[in-house]
């Protein structure tokens, strides 16, 4: 297995999904049920491999990560070579994962406890991997917004 096995709401949210990837191996709901009753290393197998196909299409479609935690925010813009980041650190106790500290961050932005970074990050051999490493750290897939935000404010 690459990545992850989904969890059990996942799967849940993905039945009609995984019903179709079991169709196209041939496997009806017959099989399906005798392989998880006598053969469960198989219908492991089969989840795992469902999981990698899911996490595949999501990391390949996926153009910006946030990742924030209270006197860091890590925005990441997804490219075909490369990641763009931008940083945020908070020199100060205030605390950007709750709605007073975010107000105080967009209201001080200038403030000499504010600080901003951005690099530009090569791929290893496997861009999904890179990405998919970024969300098993607490990063989320995000439609830009704040990355877009902040990227023409300090360019």
């Amino acid at each position: 297995m690459k990545y992850s096995r989904l969890t059990k709401e996942q799967f849940e949210e993905l039945q009609q999904e995984f019903i179709n990837f079991l169709a196209t191996q041939s496997v009806t709901a017959d099989e399906w049920k005798n392989l998880k009753e006598n053969r469960p290393e198989l219908a492991e197998m089969e989840l795992d491999v469902f999981s990698d196909l899911i996490w595949e299409g999501v990391l390949k479609s996926a153009k910006y990560l946030e990742h924030i935690s209270p006197q860091h925010m890590h925005l990441f813009s997804i490219n075909n070579d490369h990641m763009h980041v931008i940083a945020v650190t908070l020199k100060n106790k205030v605390d950007m994962t709750t709605k007073e500290g975010f107000n105080w961050l967009r209201e001080n932005l200038m403030d000499e406890n504010v600080a901003f970074l951005q690099a530009k990050k090569e791929y290893s051999d496997d861009r999904n991997l890179d990405v998919f490493k970024l969300i098993q750290q607490g990063s989320v897939i995000t439609k830009g917004d704040l990355y877009n935000y902040f990227n023409k404010l300090i360019n």
